[in-house]
């Protein structure tokens, strides 16, 4: 019932314009640069995956999308600013919202041309960074971009990796888990009685992270990646929970990913308080932190498979197998995040868009960062709350559509069909087969259905033009 409840509080009631809540309240200096955005992110998340002349068919339309992507007074932080506010509305009265943070390599490669652009991390990637904080409540349900730093390297810092040591935090890419943890601090005023939990991964256990959230009272879930030394007798961090009392046994369910097939690992859990002592090079510019470490390790793996094994660093107290277990989960959301990013690139294509500079490609991220948030909402919503009105995320022509297509009718129910059910037709026309064992369908042939939805709402305006003037704009993809 608890988790009944958190979804519930969290899902918005029906709306005939998702685009106007998320992006109406910008302040972009000009009310007609304010109604201009609204127009372009109401066309863009309409047909996500095509190019801004398909989206933008008119040519009045598409010259005025370049005019305002390239305006230099219009901020990408003020783009996304009014969703964020939306986000801040949905996460009141939540007790935990679990803030994952994470970077993806956004490669523009073939569109070498682009001014601002610089090297990745192969030797012939070329693009951009784009690290990410979305929140999450514990169940897993999205509930807005909070965050969002785009940044390219100068191609003359190549090699500067060697003199890492030698620069303060603010010169490093590392700084972008406390700039953040610093707009997470902001958030906090605003939403008395939520806590707020950082969570990152194995990248994010730098040690100016763990100082400055302690220091700004935020709270921290960080997968290790260093064996640091610790203030006990065994003198590091994996050796010390080694013999940590042994707290549970847990059953984590592993997702698909490249080149692993979704399963079920059972892990051990293990935990205890830890002081980690600051790494040698800061000398004494740091001091010893107090964390509690929480060590998941997979007892028996499937043959020729690697073992799952997480060392989590937290400052929230992990001292009862509940309090193992719930941790463990909660770093398991961070995998939504990922999912997020494949919508970025697959779904919206961003990797495939040609603005010819950096800072209009920053814009434009802005833009589609909160579509891509809002496919995965509606993928997330119909596993968590299946039994409710698919009219939470569809427009009533949209799932009238959608029935009269799966069944073979020209006569749709009275009232929408339940979110779930209407989700899997949505895939079904994607190409999902639905057979035993099948599981519930992936983000991809959701988005192909989606897409076929579009052909198929649109033909159903055409022969029901009476239904379709009740409904004024189009809730395709993920739409309240």
């Amino acid at each position: 019932m608890k988790n009944n409840r958190s979804v519930q509080k969290s899902k918005p009631t029906e709306d005939t314009d998702w685009v106007s809540r998320e992006f109406g309240g910008a302040d972009l200096g000009d009310a007609r640069r304010d109604a201009r955005l609204v127009g372009l992110a109401r066309a863009l998340a309409e047909r996500p995956e095509v190019s801004l002349p398909q989206a933008l068919q008119a040519r009045a339309a598409l010259k005025a999308a370049y005019r305002f992507f390239d305006n230099e007074d219009i901020s990408a932080r003020d783009i996304l600013a009014p969703h964020i506010a939306s986000s801040v509305e949905r996460m009141r009265g939540e007790s935990v919202i679990l803030a994952v943070q994470d970077t993806t390599f956004i490669d523009y490669g073939g569109h070498r041309a682009t001014e601002g652009l610089g090297p990745m991390n192969d030797r012939n990637g070329w693009g951009l960074l784009c690290h990410g904080t979305l929140a999450f409540t514990p169940e897993g349900l999205p509930l807005g971009v909070l965050g969002l730093r785009v940044w390219a390297r100068d191609p003359k810092n190549r090699g500067i990796k060697a003199t890492r040591r030698l620069r303060g935090i603010e010169d490093k890419e590392s700084y972008k888990w406390l700039d953040s943890v610093q707009a997470l601090a902001r958030l906090r005023e605003q939403l008395p009685g939520t806590r707020l939990v950082s969570v990152a991964d194995r990248e994010g256990d730098v040690y100016e992270f763990f100082t400055q959230a302690q220091a700004l009272g935020v709270d921290l879930l960080v997968r290790a990646a260093w064996d640091r030394r610790v203030e006990s007798p065994q003198g590091h961090v994996w050796s010390t929970l080694a013999k940590a009392p042994l707290l549970a046994q847990q059953r984590l369910q592993l997702p698909r990913s490249p080149g692993r097939a979704p399963r079920v690992a059972k892990l051990s859990l293990r935990a205890c308080p830890i002081t980690l002592k600051p790494p040698s090079h800061t000398g004494a510019t740091q001091k010893p932190i107090s964390l509690w470490a929480l060590w998941a390790c997979e007892m028996r793996p499937p043959a020729g498979v690697k073992a799952i094994e997480w060392m989590l660093l937290s400052t929230i107290p992990i001292d009862s197998p509940e309090h193992a277990c719930e941790r463990l989960q909660w770093y398991a959301r961070r995998w939504g995040i990922e999912i997020w990013h494949r919508i970025l690139k697959g779904g919206c294509k961003i990797e495939a868009r040609q603005l010819e500079s950096f800072d209009r490609l920053q814009r434009l991220l802005s833009v589609y960062a909160v579509i891509a948030w809002r496919i995965l909402y509606a993928r997330m919503l119909a596993r968590l709350a299946p039994n409710v009105s698919a009219s939470a995320i569809l427009a009533p022509e949209e799932w009238q559509a959608l029935y009269c297509r799966i069944h073979h009718t020209s006569t749709p129910p009275a009232t929408a069909p339940p979110l779930r059910q209407a989700l899997r037709w949505i895939a079904r026309l994607g190409g999902f087969l639905g057979r035993t064992g099948d599981g519930e369908p992936g983000v991809q042939t959701i988005w192909n259905g989606f897409h076929e939805l579009i052909a198929l709402t649109d033909m159903y305006r055409i022969m029901n033009p009476d239904k379709s003037r009740k409904s004024k704009h189009s809730k395709i993809v993920g739409n309240d």
